[in-house]
């Protein structure tokens, strides 16, 4: 597989990546929300969402930490904001979902990234959102590799991408 990158600003302070798939709304949200269908490709939760907050274990990256993620919208299925960590370098996350006739659009807005930390944070959500395709349309999110496709092959087009970042204000 020759992944392209495929992220882009927008407001020129947030990345943000998309998908397609062939599927309804309601499946997708099933798979970027139910513990189960997101072990497949990126983690697993724990806790109460009702709460506002859960603990977020990537076993994609074989971590055996938990990390605390607060959720601060849901409006299933389309409209997942989370803030991934409690410290001020935490990373705010919006996943939007619509649907269109059978086929949906994911997309991932990654607020506000660390320019000195986008050439690996946009390979990183290229690659999750690609192993995302490959669980939802029967292939194998093992196959998808980050060290050959993605870090440090998209290392480049993210650093430009960073140099164009305006910060929040």
């Amino acid at each position: 597989m020759t992944a392209r990158p495929t992220g882009h600003l927008e407001s020129g302070a947030h990345l943000v990546l998309t998908r397609t798939f062939r599927t309804s709304v309601h499946d997708l949200w099933a798979a970027v929300t139910e513990t189960e269908r997101l072990a497949r490709w990126i983690g697993t939760w724990t806790g109460d969402p009702s709460s506002g907050r859960v603990e977020f274990l990537m076993t994609a990256e074989n971590s055996d930490r938990p990390e605390p993620v607060i959720i601060r919208r849901c409006i299933p299925p389309h409209r997942l904001g989370v803030t991934l960590g409690t410290t001020a370098d935490s990373w705010r996350v919006d996943l939007d979902l619509d649907d269109d006739d059978g086929t949906s659009l994911l997309r991932l807005t990654h607020r506000y990234p660390d320019p000195a930390e986008l050439e690996s944070v946009g390979p990183g959500w290229e690659y999750y959102l690609d192993r995302l395709v490959a669980a939802e349309t029967g292939g194998d999110p093992d196959a998808v590799d980050f060290a050959r496709d993605y870090h440090p092959a998209m290392s480049g087009y993210y650093r430009e991408l960073a140099g164009q970042l305006r910060p929040p204000g």
